[in-house]
């Protein structure tokens, strides 16, 4: 399934954040630009849905954008939104190419009006298109990207839209959950796949160092500098510079990085001069860089430059139908790696694995089927896996002790489980058949995960 993809420009990184939490949760990607300058080289290059612009912004204003889009991308359809004093330039907008107008401020039950209202209008449905004929059912197998989930199928339709582009991006989420991956399926699905795609672990680099480590310094900079060297960002001009665990960075290699980002040059420790680089910075991160940037522990400004283009990727317990094809996977590559046969897997040992709920997520799961094919004598059977997902399979029976029987709220949540599975987890045709909206839906899983 593809979802809708909108643009949002508006100077305020605030405005931009609510704008995005909003239209994520109504289950649309999101893009965001803080200047038109930045927009109008986005709408060049990505595939956007619709445009929701700001009126009033320093330099190259919203009207601006309107009248581009209109000249350049005439199907394009645009939602101006506006403060109160300026609904008279926001009825210019509409007459100059926008199809509507919202005023500041507006509840999210307003946004979501509006924006279905222009979609509608445009494509003559607010909802996302439908999947393909023989979709749903269909594994996908892209540059290491494995599963049919939802939650997998959006990962892919985000990773199309913005390939062709050296946007910056962040990428957040678990543990184990494929950061990494999903940076190098940006790189190598797009036009600089033959240029660089340097990976850097802000976390395993010492503090000291890292500063050095990414740009570079010229002899005598420091004790120890006896010559000049470039660093990472140098060696990743023209491709993709990927920064894990980016919240660990020091304020002043924050400073740097914020510098790179918006100048374009890269200046070695040490150095007066500065270096030109052309390249896509991908960060990632296990931690709420929002919460931390709220919090001082990480620049605000920086936060807002690098998700411009924001994934999340989705734990391994939200997407469970992807469990046996990565199991599968895992199998045929380990098997291979230790030059033995593929053993078969016990249908008990399945039904285990997709019960067990992966707090380490894929990497978790991988180290399982690694050690259950040593463990296996040709078949892997319940005794091959490790004793605390026999432990976690016991748990989630949850009967009730005297009886013997499963409790009301047990039942309701294994119901809701195989309607899912169902479905291949959508959420959305889960909750139409369970006759419920989506947001008790989510309300139900979540109960039930806490008890587990």
């Amino acid at each position: 399934m593809k979802k809708r993809s909108i643009l949002l420009v508006d100077d305020s990184p605030d405005m931009l954040e609510v704008l995005r939490r909003q239209l994520r949760a109504m289950r649309y990607n999101t893009f965001q630009s803080t200047s038109v300058t930045d927009a109008i080289d986005m709408l060049k290059h990505a595939r956007v849905d619709l445009l929701i612009t700001d009126m009033r912004m320093p330099g190259l204003d919203g009207m601006y954008l309107v009248k581009y889009a209109k000249s350049k991308f005439p199907d394009l359809p645009v939602l101006v939104v506006t403060g109160f004093p300026s609904v008279s330039g926001a009825v210019e907008a509409v007459k100059s190419g926008a199809m509507d107008y919202l005023s500041k401020p507006f509840t999210t039950k307003e946004l979501q009006q509006a924006v279905a209202q222009v979609l509608e209008q445009r494509y003559g449905s607010a909802e996302n298109p439908p999947p393909e004929k023989g979709e749903a059912g269909s594994s996908i197998h892209y540059h290491g990207i494995i599963g049919r989930s939802e939650a997998v199928r959006d990962l892919i339709d985000l990773i199309e839209r913005i390939k062709d582009t050296k946007v910056t991006t962040l990428i957040q989420g678990e543990s184990g959950t494929g950061k990494e991956l999903i940076a190098r399926a940006i790189h190598y699905s797009g036009p600089y796949h033959q240029a660089p795609f340097v990976a850097v672990n802000c976390g395993a680099i010492p503090e000291n160092l890292l500063e050095s480590e990414l740009f570079g310094f010229v002899k005598g900079a420091f004790t120890g500098a006896y010559e000049t060297r470039p660093g990472f960002f140098h060696a990743a001009n023209g491709g993709t510079i990927f920064l894990d665990e980016i919240g660990n960075a020091s304020p002043a290699v924050q400073a740097r990085l914020l510098r790179v980002i918006q100048e374009k040059e890269v200046k070695m420790v040490g150095s007066n001069e500065a270096d030109k680089v052309d390249l896509r910075i991908i960060a990632a991160t296990n931690s709420d860089l929002h919460a931390m940037s709220r919090k001082g522990q990480f620049r605000e400004d920086l936060y807002y430059r690098l998700n411009v283009i924001g994934f999340n990727t989705p734990p391994l317990r939200e997407r469970r139908s992807d469990i046996p094809l990565l199991a599968n996977y895992f199998l045929d590559k380990f098997a291979k790696a230790f030059d033995r046969s593929r053993p078969v897997v016990d249908q008990e040992v399945m039904q285990r694995l997709k019960a067990h709920d992966w707090p380490g997520n894929i990497r978790e799961l991988e180290n399982t089927i690694q050690r259950a094919l040593i463990m296996s004598d040709g078949i892997i059977r319940a005794k091959d896996l490790p004793g605390y997902i026999h432990t976690a399979a016991s748990d989630q029976e949850r009967l009730v002790p005297s009886t013997g029987l499963l409790s009301l709220a047990e039942v309701e949540y294994r119901h809701i489980q195989k309607v899912l599975a169902a479905v291949d987890g959508n959420k959305t045709a889960a909750a139409k058949i369970l006759g419920i909206n989506r947001k008790t839906l989510r309300m139900k899983l979540r109960q039930g995960d806490k008890e587990s």
